[in-house]
């Protein structure tokens, strides 16, 4: 077994990516702490070609020397837009006619697993590393996304819970190819 080239990882450029067709899916952070945090979140968001980040609040947003080092470059590629109140990021993807989930465990949330998006525009909200999502940003939502979680600890890094959230709601849009030799 070898590792893959970038030729055969099928690597787009700075320039292909930007002209690429890009998964509908909107991350929206909300007063993220963590700029390294969000530098992942870039580079996840980049690695699954989604729309685009929205930023609110007190995220820290590039150009900014922690999220470069967690992004390697992705915050360059990926759109990104700051709203400096999150409600006018809300209106403007309802104008755009998103369908926006906050990922949160509150009553009524939808386990992550049982979500079936396939061809929607979405638009999902990830919170503060301690608090999540604000209650009066839920309240503007069409419900909440809960990611199961098994053993005792019942929270994930942000991180984490965006890596996990936009591999489920992005896998099932990826056609399906051939698989490789092993």
């Amino acid at each position: 077994m070898r590792k893959l080239s970038m030729e055969e990882l099928g690597r787009k450029s700075a320039e292909e990516f930007r002209q690429a067709d890009k998964i509908p899916i909107i991350v929206v952070l909300e007063n993220v702490r963590s700029a390294y945090n969000v530098g992942s979140v870039f580079r996840t968001a980049d690695a699954f070609l989604l729309q685009s980040i929205y930023i609110c609040g007190y995220t820290a947003h590039p150009p900014h020397k922690e999220i470069k080092k967690t992004a390697l470059g992705a915050e360059e590629t990926m759109n990104w837009k700051y709203f400096k109140k999150i409600n006018d990021a809300i209106e403007e993807l309802k104008r755009e006619e998103y369908r926006i989930f906050a990922i949160e465990q509150a009553v009524n949330s939808h386990p992550l697993q049982q979500m079936d998006f396939k061809n929607e525009k979405l638009a999902v909200i990830f919170g503060n590393e301690v608090t999540g999502v604000e209650q009066s940003t839920i309240e503007l939502t069409d419900g909440c996304i809960e990611i199961p979680q098994l053993g005792m600890k019942h929270s994930l890094n942000i991180a984490t819970a965006a890596g996990v959230v936009l591999w489920e709601l992005v896998r099932t849009r990826i056609p399906i190819t051939p698989k490789r030799k092993l």
